[in-house]
């Protein structure tokens, strides 16, 4: 059975590229299905948080807390996978990157890094987690690339979303609080590590980007007692617009969203006559919106008739 509630990240952009790629956007199941569903409160934020709105999004569907910075992701897929030992305790997500230098500021390259197979994850993990044990830090592995990490150092620490990171100055997304201090500590020391490690000495080899840092992020602990709803209920987040977006490939972008109104919105639209309980929410870099079926007023009802809200004026408010 397809999900009900689709999230879909990166409907709208900040990137100078988007208001052009915006104008030439066709999505007739979108168009149809928004006008047989009703609008929800828009989740109003703005491009500096730390938690974009897709984040805060799948949070508040999920019954976490929506703190910026503080939304548990790592803790939630660590209760849902094979990490149950420890429920409330504090998780993160350790993600390998690349630090580019450039003139002025550091920017983080795409995640995952390019061909980083499991062999080079699982090489890397043994060498870095002697460093993070030392502090408290046990880490597992989790996706090539992406592990998790627990320990009480990620109590209630603000961490920076990847999707906010990549490709922009690091020094506006770390995290320079005390409370922090061992972390960065840890990066400087690895730093150091993999500027000799074996696997980017292949990497360097094969004109790949070597792995010459970590980012933590998906930070805190699940609440007490805390349930996540039942599986039929969990929303589904749509990747595809992420990275096309993160590119400015607009053109990918497009035909991506073409895609998604094709399949996934389509599906949407055809379950409404049934009145199963559709929900789908559209994300941008400031602001998320949510529609839902229920009962329509008369009123509504005309005015979808009379000519829906144009998808550029609507999707370019995210």
């Amino acid at each position: 059975m397809r999900a009900m509630h689709l999230i879909i990240p990166f409907a709208a952009s900040a990137s100078q590229g988007f208001a052009d790629a915006l104008a030439k956007l066709q999505l007739p199941m979108l168009q149809k299905l928004l006008a047989r569903l009703s609008p929800l409160p828009a989740d109003i934020g703005e491009e500096r948080s730390l938690s974009p709105p897709h984040e805060r999004a799948l949070a508040a569907a999920m019954g976490l807390p929506v703190v910026d910075g503080k939304i548990p992701l790592a803790a939630l897929h660590a209760q849902q996978t094979c990490h149950s030992a420890a429920p409330h305790s504090a998780w993160a997500f350790i993600s390998l990157c690349h630090w580019q230098v450039n003139t002025g500021h550091v920017a983080m390259s795409p995640l995952p890094p390019p061909a980083l197979s499991p062999t080079q994850s699982d090489a890397l993990l043994a060498a870095m987690q002697p460093y993070f044990e030392e502090d408290g830090i046990r880490l597992y592995a989790d996706q090539p690339g992406r592990w998790l990490a627990q320990g009480e150092v990620f109590t209630e620490l603000a961490t920076a979303s990847p999707d906010r990171v990549v490709g922009r100055n690091l020094a506006d997304w770390m995290n320079n609080t005390p409370q922090a201090a061992t972390l960065r500590r840890l990066q400087n020391e690895m730093q150091m590590l993999l500027y000799t490690h074996p696997v980017n000495d292949a990497r360097d080899t094969m004109n790949l980007p070597t792995v010459n840092s970590f980012w933590i992020h998906g930070s805190g602990a699940l609440p007490l007692g805390y349930q996540p709803p039942a599986a039929n209920e969990r929303p589904v987040l749509i990747p595809t617009l992420r990275e096309p977006a993160l590119a400015d490939n607009w053109s990918d972008w497009l035909q991506a969203w073409q895609a998604l109104d094709a399949d996934e919105i389509q599906a949407l639209l055809q379950a409404t006559a049934t009145r199963q309980p559709v929900r789908l929410t559209l994300c941008g870099e400031r602001s998320s919106r949510s529609w839902h079926i229920q009962p329509q007023p008369v009123w509504h009802k005309l005015k979808s008739f009379l000519g829906p809200k144009p998808l550029s004026e609507l999707i370019g408010t995210l």
